[in-house]
């Protein structure tokens, strides 16, 4: 399929695509014959105010002290998961694309910096459809970016971003957000395959529900043998608050009681049953393990 990005691009190095001179580096991870490489989509610049409102400031402090976090600004990195086998060659989220922030939407640049280019990519599956996990479905001319893709995401997600009440009942601040996924989803329509939680959604890959984030958000257990991984999209949010204090309200979360529940869950099972984490917006490509801190938890990348 020939496609406007495809002519620019053979306009060759006049005609340059993307975020000019960033490095994208990629941290790597197997789990059996599944090859995984986390790739940086850029990161985001979001207000603290946006997280941490109504938290008690003192004991916020004190916490984000210890990492060296800003309570006024955030800069959380965007880890987009590739898995190869044999088979497949699978994305984990599309990113944030051309449209929703200056300092993401580079995945296409980490893609070609391992030689991956869009139409080898075999499927797409959603955690959920917040814009810098989705909107990069689409190019910044609107086509399609993974043309020959099977698009995955869970039934209860796909059924509230579509459903056109959403945009009138969701807070008004993400009101943007749904009319971006709406547009998004259309694009896929034909090419969209629905799933529900634990299902095995792909050789090896199970569905784990992981609502509150969004309504339907889905991390995913990736299992060979006695390995396993969870890919946790924004499940667990960030490396200091949501470790150091999981059942605060996070304020991401569309429902921030369920999102503290579930948060408190997957940490728990994490340590519990040594899975090792990817988490969307943690640091060192977002891979690591859980390991408790007394009553709390706290993240430690791996050493890659």
């Amino acid at each position: 399929m020939i496609t406007r990005r495809h002519m620019i691009a053979g306009l060759g190095s006049a005609a340059v695509i993307g975020l000019a001179g960033r490095t994208m580096a990629a941290t790597r991870h197997n789990i059996g014959a599944m090859r995984l490489t986390s790739l940086s989509d850029g990161h985001l610049v979001l207000p603290g105010e946006f997280a941490f409102d109504g938290l008690p400031q003192d004991e916020l402090r004190a916490v984000l002290s210890r990492y060296d976090i800003s309570p006024d600004e955030l800069q959380p990195p965007c880890n987009v998961t590739l898995l190869r086998d044999d088979d497949r060659t699978v994305l984990f989220d599309a990113g944030a694309g051309a449209g929703f922030m200056p300092s993401a939407g580079a995945l296409s640049d980490s893609l070609d910096a391992v030689g991956v280019a869009p139409e080898e990519i075999t499927h797409v599956v959603f955690t959920h459809c917040h814009p810098d996990h989705l909107w990069g479905v689409l190019d910044e001319f609107d086509d399609v970016m993974f043309p020959d893709a099977t698009y995955m995401m869970g039934t209860i997600e796909w059924d509230y971003w579509r459903d056109p009440a959403t945009v009138d009942a969701i807070d008004p601040a993400r009101a943007a957000f749904a009319v971006g996924a709406a547009r998004r989803l259309d694009a896929i329509e034909e090419r969209i395959h629905l799933f529900r939680d634990g299902e095995e959604i792909l050789p090896g890959v199970a569905a784990v529900a992981s609502y509150g984030h969004t309504p339907g958000h889905m991390s995913f257990e990736l299992r060979s043998g006695t390995e396993s991984m969870l890919i946790g999209g924004d499940a667990i949010g960030n490396h200091h608050v949501a470790f150091a204090r999981p059942g605060w309200p996070h304020g991401a979360d569309q429902d921030t009681a369920l999102g503290a529940q579930t948060r408190s869950r997957l940490l728990d099972r994490l340590v519990q049953d040594q899975i090792t984490l990817l988490g969307f917006h943690l640091p060192g490509g977002g891979l690591g393990r859980v390991e408790r801190d007394g009553s709390a938890y706290r993240f430690v990348t791996e050493d890659m």
